[in-house]
């Protein structure tokens, strides 16, 4: 399968005054066509400088980027490629219509049926109804909105997005869940940077830890289920205080995090004085997992700073 973005070794070291900035440290990874990959991490650790870097924002630095195949040093390479940043910017005079139409025509792309096509895409992202309204009148959850159609109107192979669900709330969130899920299935491939771990899970097929410039792991939710199958955490209420040895939620409701062999024992107790599951979930989320990855390096680092 076709290799839709390629990292190959990728550092990029800022030099402010006397002091070194090493905002990658060769990064290393591909995403196949048709594949979600989120690149997750906190602020300052190399997201942003990784999306300039294949953009060719930033062209100065060590390795190899290519997009399907093309260098990513050669405008051409980003010719099926749309973005979409964290805060977009537009022209605030411009209405979403007017700037669905400017997308096309910047990627030299004609339609017959041009309208219809860009309204096409105002209706999918709920936001039709502003289609003649200035940007400037337009609340940020909107605009994100715009953006998103602005990016899509094009129809690109692979979309980049930086934090695409910022700004939006709860129902626009899953709307535009949704809609990335069809270009998924359509056979676009997207390289998303996001700071709300559960869209990650949501989302991704695969997902890339990134801290301080080094790319710490890549891995499935496949992955994560294999290597924690055995742990489970149970919601429950009871109020018998031999039960509550969990973690208080609310008054008489409990979490608690139990071994799979553990289960069949205590449930049985549970049940057996009065109490009730509310819901029962596997241990392992990206949160987890990503917090004991940082854990794990801080460490190691002061075990090599002992030594």
């Amino acid at each position: 399968m076709t290799a839709a973005l390629e990292f190959d070794g990728v550092s990029k070291t800022f030099n402010s005054g006397r002091k070194a900035v090493h905002a990658l440290k060769g990064i290393t990874f591909s995403i196949l066509e048709g594949e979600v990959f989120g690149f997750v991490g906190p602020n300052g650790a190399g997201k942003s400088t990784t999306i300039k870097v294949m953009l060719d924002i930033i062209n100065a630095y060590d390795g190899e980027v290519r997009i399907y195949g093309k260098p990513a040093r050669e405008a051409g390479a980003r010719k099926d490629v749309a973005y979409l940043p964290e805060s977009p910017a537009m022209y605030e005079q411009f209405t979403p219509l007017d700037i669905l139409r400017t997308a096309l025509h910047m990627y030299g792309i004609r339609r017959n049926n041009e309208k219809a096509w860009c309204m096409h895409w105002l209706e999918r992202l709920s936001v039709a109804q502003n289609a003649k309204r200035r940007i400037r009148q337009l609340s940020k959850g909107n605009v994100q909105r715009v953006a998103l159609a602005h990016a899509l109107v094009v129809q690109p192979k692979l979309l980049v997005l930086d934090e695409p669900l910022s700004g939006l709330d709860p129902v626009g969130r899953k709307d535009v869940v949704e809609i990335l899920q069809e270009y998924k299935q359509q056979g676009g491939s997207i390289f998303f940077t996001s700071h709300v771990l559960h869209d990650v899970e949501r989302i991704a097929d695969r997902f890339g830890f990134i801290n301080e410039g080094a790319l710490l792991t890549t891995r499935s939710p496949r992955d994560l289920v294999a290597e924690h199958a055995d742990r489970f955490v149970v919601r429950f209420q009871t109020e018998d205080d031999a039960l509550s040895e969990g973690t208080p939620l609310r008054e008489g409701e409990f979490e608690l995090e139990l071994a799979q062999r553990e289960m069949p024992e205590w449930i049985s107790r549970l049940t057996r004085n009065g109490g009730r599951i509310v819901d029962i979930r596997p241990a392992v989320s990206l949160e987890t997992v990503f917090f004991q990855i940082l854990e794990e390096k801080d460490q190691a680092s002061q075990a090599s700073s002992i030594d």
